[in-house]
């Protein structure tokens, strides 16, 4: 069909496992990590940067880290939230070491969300983000940045399309490599997510790359991420089984899935890279370390 193809940036390491009640084990998360890599993930966001009483899951992040296989053609990301999560990333690389090659910050496009997630007002975290992409550039850390409950708050409600895109124009001010928007209570609509690239890209023009992060709360994800890629996005954010959730945020479940987004893309003529019989079996494999059936409509039906 001649469609351009996809990026995926596969979450599951972070964003699939912070949720979880019970602590996955190092050796566990990189064995996960192998079988990410064996079915063609390569950019995968593997760890948070935050305090492990916030966090626990994210506890052995540096851990985690310094076990990664040292592949030239993977791009190893980690979560920061503010300049001392940058300082930690950077840490990684001590003594020679590969560490993450990309930090990539958060800014909450609500002032409630944003209080309880990380402490900071809207207008903070905007000052703070743009602090910390400048710390990243000077210190030669690549950075990107989410916009995030960019499709509604837990808390507020609904978040206006003006708001995410006021952040996005003071964000995009640092260049920094992406910017992403995350529905992170899964509360978007098709409709929704392809106004809202849409305006996103002519705000942005072609210098900074836009990235869509979905959860899949009220079954809308997949719709969400095919109208986003009819808006010009071509970088997404997915995570094995569809794992996933927002300590932060009540009731917000999992990310999209691996193998539904990639599904849904090669089935309509867009290649994504990924190997879907591959990340089936990794999504069984790690079911049997959770001791359930993971979310993944299309794993469940194969």
């Amino acid at each position: 069909m001649g469609f351009e193809s996809i990026e995926l940036v596969e979450v599951g390491p972070r964003d699939g496992l912070q949720n979880e009640p019970d602590i996955i084990a190092t050796d566990v998360k990189l064995a996960m990590i192998d079988r990410m890599i064996g079915y063609g993930a390569r950019r995968l966001e593997v760890a948070s940067f935050v305090h492990p009483a916030r966090v626990p899951q994210m506890a052995d992040a540096e851990a985690v880290i310094a076990g990664l296989p040292d592949r030239a053609d993977c791009t190893y990301i980690g979560l920061v939230l503010n300049k001392r999560g940058v300082m930690r990333a950077l840490a990684t690389r001590d003594g020679g070491a590969r560490g993450v090659d990309q930090v990539g910050c958060v800014v909450v496009a609500s002032d409630t969300f944003g209080q309880k997630n990380q402490g900071q007002t809207i207008a903070e975290g905007i000052a703070e983000t743009r602090a910390m992409l400048r710390f990243a550039k000077a210190e030669g850390m690549r950075a990107q940045v989410t916009i995030s409950a960019a499709f509604g708050c837990p808390f507020e409600g609904e978040v206006k399309h003006e708001t995410v895109l006021s952040i996005a124009a003071e964000i995009a001010a640092e260049a920094p490599e992406e910017i992403a928007l995350a529905d992170t209570i899964g509360v978007g609509t098709p409709f929704e997510a392809g106004e809202l690239f849409g305006r996103l890209g002519a705000l942005l023009g072609p210098a900074i790359p836009m990235r869509a992060h979905f959860h899949n709360t009220r079954g809308t994800g997949i719709a969400n991420a095919w109208a986003a890629y009819q808006a010009g996005v071509r970088v997404f954010d997915a995570s094995l089984g569809g794992l996933g959730g927002c300590p932060f945020a009540p009731r917000a479940t999992g990310n999209i899935a691996t193998e539904d987004l990639v599904y849904m893309m090669v089935r309509s003529g867009v290649a994504t890279g990924i190997d879907l019989d591959a990340a089936i079996a990794a999504n069984k494999w790690f079911a049997g370390h959770l001791g359930r059936e993971l979310p993944s409509a299309v794993a469940r039906a194969a």
